[in-house]
């Protein structure tokens, strides 16, 4: 069975390119997807995702508060916080930052092992 993810980043290129990056894989499904973090909120209730992606810097809502409000929602859901400001999210770690792991676009080659790793645990 198919894992549900899904995808909140208010940049459509980066949603086009992990919906693709799903596309390729028999074993994840994309759910959803969202551009800002009251939308992500919204359609995590929906859908009851397996796994979560929110970019730490859009609109309406950023995705680390999106992150708060879907861990009291959905406590068992992993959340990857996917951003260009890594350095900046890793330290907000420190303060007790809602996500499971934080993983830099300029990395995005590994995200699909982040993602692995995170559904099999």
């Amino acid at each position: 069975m198919s894992k549900k993810i899904l995808v909140a980043d208010d940049s459509p290129l980066i949603r086009k390119v992990l919906c693709r990056m799903f596309e390729t894989q028999e074993d994840f499904d994309l759910c959803a997807e969202a551009s800002n973090g009251e939308e992500a909120i919204a359609l995590a209730v929906k859908h009851r995702p397996d796994l979560i992606i929110l970019d730490m810097a859009m609109p309406v809502m950023n995705g680390i508060d999106a992150a708060r409000e879907i861990k009291q929602i959905l406590p068992g859901v992993p959340i990857i916080l996917f951003t260009q400001y890594t350095e900046l999210a890793t330290r907000a770690a420190f303060t007790n930052l809602p996500v499971d792991r934080v993983v830099s676009k300029n990395d995005g080659d590994s995200l699909l092992g982040h993602i692995r790793s995170l559904i099999s645990a």
